[in-house]
């Protein structure tokens, strides 16, 4: 936390600095990209909406009672999560940024690029913006999600399970968020950190993806990335990115499936013992055997169509060959369509996470999302 570092080797991150820093910013991406002939247009990724509120400390500190621990809601390795109540009655979570061991400047320039690719976000089952702090820190205030996470849902302490009509309705708004942020939105947006605990829950249960922190935008006539560090969360990272940093649209595609297989299990993505959900399921998925899979706290109140699409997509998403696992638009032409006939498909195990699928009266993945 910025309070706990010594203010001799802190440089004062305002909101004049940062504007500062954001010209600067600017002018080294115009000088390092004008070999390709960068536009102007090619930086405005980076300007915030002139709708967000600009927050001082005071205000953000009155909203969490000066970020009292009653107020926390998450952390991560990152950030940490407050709940808040301005003036006004409205009620919001603070995102304040603790990555204390990055420069100010790496530190401001990747706050500025996450503001600037929320700015092109516009959906309902992604996270909204409300405003941002840059006094004494740096902090995120968006609208508050009644439910929480996913995570905290799914495997929390609470004795209440979410129930199957709930999971699916998730699973599709998850799915809907993210063709939206590969396909339709201003620009492509590769989220990297796509896991159960970034998924917020409205109070109607619409899903939100939230924590834009590490995500990328990727130019149109570009096929992926080639990032480092490798940053994300274990479990859920596709293994062309862990092994070799490789981000593209199906860096979350593989996340995605991991999320279905945590609905349809209600096991972590990765458990006590360090193993994880993908290699646990592999026998299950394999021998196409979708109760094995069912988390048991369900019971029976399930739809087995509804199920065994869901199991059929997850393990087309978490296919280790990026050549066979669909991406978001080819999953979204009807993957959890009413009109699907059961038994039309059945799964080969390839290797330790390769799947083939053989499909017998249809030739595309068209019918497993909706």
């Amino acid at each position: 936390m910025f309070d706990n570092i010594k203010k001799k080797s802190v440089k004062r991150l305002t909101s004049t600095s940062i504007a500062n820093y954001y010209e600067q910013s600017r002018k080294s991406i115009r000088w390092k990209l004008g070999r390709s002939q960068a536009s102007e247009d090619s930086l405005e990724w980076m300007i915030p909406k002139p709708s967000w509120r600009n927050f001082t400390l005071q205000e953000l500190e009155a909203a969490t009672k000066k970020f009292s621990p009653a107020k926390l809601l998450g952390k991560g390795g990152h950030a940490e999560v407050y709940k808040g109540l301005l003036p006004d009655g409205q009620i919001v979570a603070v995102k304040r940024i603790t990555k204390k061991e990055k420069k100010d400047e790496d530190r401001a320039k990747e706050f500025l690029s996450e503001l600037g690719i929320i700015a092109h976000i516009n959906h309902p089952n992604a996270a909204k913006l409300i405003g941002f702090g840059t006094e004494n820190g740096l902090y995120l205030v968006l609208q508050y999600a009644p439910n929480g996470s996913l995570g905290s849902l799914l495997h929390g302490n609470s004795k209440k399970t979410l129930d199957w009509n709930r999971r699916f309705k998730v699973a599709l708004g998850i799915a809907d968020g993210l063709k939206y942020l590969h396909s339709d939105c201003q620009r492509r947006i590769i989220h990297r950190d796509i896991t159960a605990s970034n998924i917020l829950l409205s109070e109607d249960y619409e899903p939100e993806i939230s924590d834009f922190g590490l995500a990328k935008w990727l130019p149109e006539n570009w096929l992926h990335h080639v990032v480092s560090p490798i940053e994300g969360t274990f479990g859920y990272m596709a293994p062309e990115y862990f092994m070799h940093g490789i981000v593209h649209e199906k860096t979350d595609v593989f996340a995605f499936g991991v999320i279905l297989l945590e609905l349809i299990t209600g096991r972590r993505a990765v458990d006590s013992r360090r193993q994880s959900l993908v290699k646990w399921a592999m026998p299950f998925l394999e021998n196409n055997n979708v109760q094995g899979l069912v988390d048991p706290r369900l019971g029976d109140d399930y739809d087995i169509i509804e199920m065994e699409r869901a199991v059929s997509a997850a393990s087309l998403c978490v296919q280790q060959s990026t050549d066979t696992r669909p991406n978001m638009s080819t999953l979204q032409g009807g993957a959890y369509n009413s009109k699907i006939i059961r038994g039309n498909f059945k799964i080969h195990l390839m290797d330790q996470l390769k799947f083939q699928i053989e499909f017998y009266e249809f030739n595309d993945f068209s019918w497993f999302l909706e």
